[in-house]
């Protein structure tokens, strides 16, 4: 019996009813920015077509019967008979534009589809050849699954007029929204204003010197992120220091504003208790996981991550010194550098901000100005180089008699890859283990 020949999945008709829809109504095409590009499409002249557009749309003309053909015509993909022949089949395809989503949706299945098929043979043959070992080959299998999972190419160039488009649409999207911040908001307007939010794929560092509040720090901001009505993946937190349940008591005393140890031994008075019960039914329903393996590796945390059904809204890793390198080595700082590296490229592949807590040495505690410095993150300067923002919390109340009492806190930029270094103020409420906002904007402390 002779083999069943298969073919490649595509829709001719819906590619065509999208190129047509776009003729019908140009607006439109900004709204298909995010969800197509043109190696979406299987037949390659509706690939150029896509891109003819795409110039058009870049260069702020009309995009018409007229002007694509012309398009077509100059970048020698048709002459101007077949141009003008083809182009008017597509513009009569679809009478209405009101289905181009649907139809960007088909032809979007489908070219997944086809990469998965790519994907699957590179599998096969990577199981065939066995080079290498077997964990290394099961994580490039994994990663190049999540790849199609995610709608990341796992391999090629990226044209530039792809990108700028894309910067285009975000733009956009600011623009109708209304709002600055193109990340995930922190829930600190003060932070926001220079953070810009946190971008997807962007490692944010939090170092400070034990009892500065690091781990409440990320704490506050993560349950921000959860409550917050725009970000939709969950928020995970890789808790290496404490338990699920310690870390939600501290969420719990953060919240309903109660101490944490009335919280252990429950000794609270009634208004307490009603405020506890509401504010354990507000944090029920945020999407927050947690994770508490000690000594979790950046590839466990990959795996954990990738069978997730949606994308993190955040990820929050407490902290970096806890956390075991894929290889034990007797230098912890090359093993640091490179779990370091191994965060920095796990927020890029799931296209989520980490923030990552980090000690710091016993550096400022020798000097007069106890301010810490980049130089004081512990174990390497890799972590440095990696991060895309390095905050500081500094807490000079710290250094005196009462450390728990209400004070404030400096969040303290030292390296920002998106804008510009200083001084965030936060109130500090210790006995909750909770920073609040104040009404003082941000100063200037004078690193350039």
């Amino acid at each position: 019996m002779a083999e069943f020949e298969r073919k490649m999945p595509f829709a001719l008709e819906a590619e065509q009813s999208v190129l047509g829809s776009i003729l019908i109504d140009p607006e439109k095409f900004s709204e298909i920015t995010d969800v197509l590009t043109a190696n979406d499409f299987y037949v390659p002249e509706h690939a150029e077509i896509f891109n003819s557009m795409q110039e058009l749309f870049i260069k702020s003309k009309d995009i018409d019967i007229v002007t694509l053909i012309d398009m077509l015509v100059s970048r020698g993909i048709y002459d101007k008979d077949n141009a003008a022949k083809y182009v008017r089949v597509i513009a009569e395809t679809v009478p209405t534009s009101a289905n181009l989503g649907d139809y960007a949706k088909i032809v979007k299945d489908k070219s997944t589809l086809r990469k998965l098929i790519d994907v699957a043979g590179e599998i096969i043959d990577d199981a065939y050849a066995s080079h290498g070992e077997v964990r290394d080959i099961v994580e490039k299998a994994e990663a190049s699954v999540f790849a199609v999972s995610q709608d990341k190419e796992t391999r090629g160039c990226v044209k530039l007029s792809d990108a700028i488009l894309q910067t285009y649409a975000r733009l956009d999207s600011i623009v109708k929204n209304g709002d600055g911040a193109t990340g995930a908001p922190t829930g600190y307007s003060a932070l926001d204003n220079v953070l810009v939010g946190m971008g997807p794929g962007d490692l944010i560092l939090i170092g400070a010197r034990p009892g500065m509040g690091k781990t409440s720090f990320a704490m506050n901001i993560a349950t921000n992120v959860a409550k917050n009505p725009t970000m939709h993946g969950p928020v995970c937190i890789f808790s290496l220091e404490m338990s699920a349940e310690q870390l939600a008591s501290r969420l719990l005393s953060s919240e309903a504003m109660i101490e944490s140890k009335k919280i252990r031994n429950g000794q609270m008075s009634q208004d307490e208790w009603g405020a506890l019960a509401l504010k354990t039914s507000e944090l029920s329903m945020c999407n927050i996981l947690i994770d508490d393996t000690p000594g979790i590796t950046v590839t466990g945390m990959k795996g954990k991550l990738r069978r997730l059904r949606e994308k993190p809204s955040l990820i929050v890793v407490d902290y970096l010194q806890l956390m075991q390198g894929e290889r034990h080595s007797d230098n912890r700082v090359l093993e640091v550098g490179d779990i370091s590296r191994g965060l920095k490229l796990l927020a890029k592949e799931l296209g989520a901000p980490i923030i990552c807590c980090a000690q710091l040495s016993r550096g400022p505690e020798s000097r007069t100005d106890k301010r810490p410095m980049l130089s004081d993150l512990r174990d390497s300067g890799a972590i440095e180089q990696d991060a895309d923002v390095v905050i500081f919390l500094y807490r000079n109340e710290y250094y005196k008699a009462d450390p728990a009492k209400q004070s404030e806190a400096e969040c303290i930029f030292s390296k920002n890859r998106h804008g510009e270094v200083g001084t965030v103020k936060l109130g500090w409420i210790g006995m909750y283990t909770k920073f609040i906002e104040l009404d003082s904007h941000r100063e200037d402390d004078g690193h350039h």
